[in-house]
């Protein structure tokens, strides 16, 4: 099965920037928001929202390494696609649809595969940080995060000024991470870096 990664935090706090020293010909990027990236980089990406094409890049991908970038938008972008609509059959179909990519993802990847899912942050009723969605079916009957073995949340330093992933749950948020598969609370916002400690934990291939 592939390793679905969920890397969480507010816009400009770090998420793409962590791709900045990725080699451009290892790893897959999946841009549903069609925004550049924020570091001068010749990548090219599937420019798209549609879940069909994104399944077969990602089943068709030689990279081991696949990202996808603002993935809260795959949601979001559907929404407003459908926000004329009435009821609330189009909320279903939402929240289906990029639960089946999660499940894709860990149901028919190889082991060697690993998927980061980027996306916003939104704090619920009771002060918990969490991923982004729309609509109430995947907070209430799935919940995002229950459906991968590793989130990370972004953590901006101010002074002196620095970027990081936080690997720990600090009582608020959902971030967690395997024990014993990183020994700092803080590490740096670089995929190399996390891709790295997570195919020495599994024993996998780089």
């Amino acid at each position: 099965m592939g390793i679905p990664v969920l890397i969480l935090g507010n816009s400009g706090t770090g998420k793409s920037a962590s791709m900045r020293n990725l080699d451009e010909s290892k790893y897959g990027l999946v841009n549903p928001a069609k925004k550049p990236l924020p570091f001068k980089s010749g990548k090219r990406a599937l420019d798209s929202d549609d879940y069909k094409r994104i399944t077969h890049a990602l089943d068709s991908a030689v990279s081991k390494i696949i990202v996808i970038d603002d993935a809260q938008y795959l949601m979001a972008n559907e929404f407003m696609r459908r926000a004329n609509e009435k009821g609330y059959d189009k909320f279903t179909k939402i929240g289906k649809d990029f639960f089946d990519l999660i499940q894709h993802v860990t149901d028919r990847l190889p082991p060697e595969k690993i998927v980061y899912f980027m996306g916003h942050t939104e704090v619920d009723q009771f002060g918990n940080t969490k991923f982004k969605t729309i609509g109430k079916m995947l907070d209430e009957k799935v919940t995002v995060e229950g459906l991968f073995t590793i989130v990370f949340k972004t953590h901006v330093q101010t002074n002196p000024r620095g970027y990081f992933f936080s690997t720990q749950n600090d009582g608020t948020d959902t971030v967690k991470t395997p024990i014993g598969m990183f020994t700092d609370e803080l590490i740096d916002n670089d995929l190399v870096i996390v891709d790295a400690a997570i195919r020495e934990y599994y024993g996998l291939n780089s």
